[in-house]
Order: C-alpha cells, then sequence, then structure tokens
C-alpha cells in the first residue's frame, strides 16, 4: 500500500517560516549557506517515508490518526504533525522546530 503525502497551507508556511528563519540565522554569523537548503532536504526526506509507513510514527493525540514524524537533523531536528485521512492520503499539518513549545 502506498500513500499519497501532500502539505498543508499551514505547513508550507512552516517550511518556509523553517528556512528564513536557519538563512537568516547563517548570514548573521557568516555560517554555512548550504545548511537551510540542507535542513529543507531532511525534512522532506523523511516526509517521503510517510509514503509507505505512517503508521509507525508515534500518535500525537487519542486519535489512531493524529501522528507525529519526529526528523532528525543537525543536533536536534524538526517534528511533523500529519493525520491519515483515508487509506491512500496523508496530510502533513505543521512542522515545527523540536525546540518551539508547539505547532503554530
Amino acid at each position: 500500500m502506498s500513500y499519497q503525502v501532500s502539505l498543508s497551507q499551514e505547513a508550507q508556511a512552516d517550511l518556509r517560516r523553517l528556512y528564513a528563519h536557519l538563512l537568516e540565522r547563517e548570514l548573521d554569523r557568516d555560517g554555512d549557506l548550504d545548511y537551510p537548503d540542507q535542513a529543507i532536504a531532511a525534512i522532506e526526506a523523511s516526509i517521503s517515508m510517510l509514503e509507505k509507513f505512517p503508521f509507525t510514527c508515534r500518535k500525537a493525540e487519542d486519535s489512531a490518526f493524529l501522528r507525529e514524524l519526529v526528523i532528525p537533523f543537525d543536533h536536534s531536528g524538526y517534528v511533523a504533525l500529519f493525520e491519515i485521512v483515508s487509506s491512500e492520503q496523508v496530510v502533513i499539518a505543521a512542522i515545527r522546530h523540536q525546540r518551539e513549545d508547539d505547532y503554530h
């Protein structure tokens, strides 16, 4: 079985926000300008795993269909909140850095 994985508008905005934050941080410290691209690539690679195995991720609440994908990157990582909406579709609702308080 294979699932179609899509990002909600909120999740797309989260990716843009995360990218912009990383780029600004790296510019401020004369750091690695490839770092933001590497972070987004790590997120996208992990999300692609959901095409085959969305039920392997931890439950986000009492629902068996609302789950979180932990995405390791560098010294911490990201968390993607997603819902298995049917036997064919997974929707990413939000993406945040692991050190953020909660989903926006």
